[in-house]
């Protein structure tokens, strides 16, 4: 299954990494200011799995790690502007926009960058 998994594209395996990061931190987020007792114990559990998932699908891409960081952190971003539109209905602000686009760029600069 691993095997299967690893030869999924890596801007595919960035997107599923990048999904369960947010989906878990906002999983956590709620649990923490939302909910008490039991369904609070479900959601951090919950969090916990989403977030595990995270390190395992970001660690799978073929990609050397210092590589990969640049492609993760501009979609991590893009991802958690749409997770954080249909989570909390936040809609970015112009800071957030410009600055967003600088670190999409600069993503893509450290990924895609050839220095020899």
């Amino acid at each position: 299954m691993i095997k299967f998994i690893q030869t999924l594209p890596t801007i595919l395996l960035l997107i599923i990494a990048t999904s369960l990061e947010v989906s878990g931190d906002a999983i956590i987020r709620k649990c923490i200011y939302e909910h008490t007792g039991v369904a609070r114990i479900v959601f951090a559990l919950s969090g916990m799995v989403l977030l595990f998932g995270y390190g395992f699908f970001l660690n799978l891409s073929p990609v050397e790690f210092g590589r990969i960081v640049g492609l993760y952190i501009a979609t991590l971003f893009i991802v958690w502007q749409v997770i954080s539109y249909l989570t909390f209905k936040s809609i970015p602000s112009l800071p957030v926009i410009v600055g967003g686009t600088l670190i999409v760029v600069g993503g893509l600069i450290v990924t895609f960058w050839q220095t020899k």
